[in-house]
Order: structure tokens, then sequence, then C-alpha cells
């Protein structure tokens, strides 16, 4: 995934969160582009609230409680559906090793293994995501300056070093549930993931 993506379509979304824009940029699979959803005007010099969210299949369209990664991106939308900004969903599922792959990590979790174990027992790294596609799309939109809504400290870095200005970081703080406490306790851990704000 590099950071070449460009914009093939635009069209209005309203959401149960708001009225969006949705733009569809090409991720070198035609059928499964990245998007942006973006609410309000964006262009500008002041910064831009921003969701960069990874695709959770299980998690955003069937609810899964392994993870919060379905709670956080309804949450990102209603805060930015109110507030304005935009959401990049980019199609790098389960930390970007693909859905089966994922699949077979939850079976190692099943057997005891945190979700980071589970990765490398796979032949994959902890995280294998990678952001040159959302640092494209900010940059296509003529954001140069955010407000991050994460827990992730390494995705504020990676957009941070590819000069795209962190002003501020907003947590995104999702009550544990029991199915997934040992999930984000692995991810604070870890990973440093900053689960309180």
């Amino acid at each position: 995934m590099d950071g070449s993506s460009h914009l093939l379509v635009s069209a209005r979304l309203p959401t149960l969160h708001g009225a969006f824009r949705i733009l569809a940029f090409d991720s070198g699979n035609a059928l499964m582009p990245h998007l942006a959803l973006v609410s309000g005007e964006v262009s500008g010099d002041e910064p831009v609230h921003v969701r960069v969210h990874s695709e959770c299949l299980t998690g955003d369209v069937f609810g899964s409680t392994r993870c919060d990664c379905g709670e956080q991106l309804s949450g990102a939308l209603d805060y930015i559906g109110g507030l304005g900004g935009v959401l990049i969903y980019l199609r790098q599922e389960g930390r970007g090793i693909g859905l089966v792959n994922k699949l077979k990590a939850y079976n190692l979790q099943d057997e005891g293994m945190d979700t980071f174990e589970a990765n490398h027992a796979l032949g994959f790294g902890s995280d294998e995501r990678v952001y040159p596609a959302a640092i494209a799309i900010l940059l296509q939109l003529g954001i140069r300056r955010i407000h991050l809504i994460t827990n992730n400290p390494e995705k504020i870095a990676a957009l941070d070093s590819a000069g795209i200005e962190v002003v501020s970081r907003i947590p995104i703080v999702i009550p544990p549930r029991p199915e997934n406490v040992d999930y984000l306790e692995a991810k604070k851990s870890l990973r440093g993931h900053l689960l309180h704000p």
C-alpha cells in the first residue's frame, strides 16, 4: 500500500452519525478502495478533526466484542459528524494481516495467546499497518494540521514524520468488555496504546 492513492469518486452520504461526503480513493484493489468520510469544510489553515481507522469487518460490521474497533468507529463518526472533520477508512484488515489470518489469530487467542503473540505465531509482525495512503488522502484534501482521534502513539508518529502536524490527540475511550479486556490490556502494555484521556 503506497501513498499514490487518487480520488475515484465522491458522493453524498447521509448517515445516523450526520451528513457526510464519501470519497473513494484507489487502494490498488478496485473492489476495496480506501474511503474518506468528510463532514463540513475541511480546507484552510485551521486544524481538522481526523480519525484514521483501519478496517475491522468483525467489529465494524458485525459488532464483535473481541475488540473495540466497531465502537471506536461509531464514536469517531458521531464526533466528526457533530463537529466536522474527516474519517479515513483504510482497507488493511486485522492490523494489516487480512481477514483470514485474523480469524486464525482469533483461534490462537482462544488457546491462550495474546493478540500480538498470535500474529507472531502466524509469521507476521505485531502490527503490519502502514499509513502512506492516509497521508496521501489528507494531502489531497489540503489538510496538513489535524486534531487526531486516536489511542495509538504509532499512528501519531507516522503522520507527524510525514509532515502532517498533529496539533492534539483526542482520546477515544471505550469501556472494556469481558471479551476484550485482555486484548485492550495487551495493546496498552505491549504497544503503548493510550487508553485513557
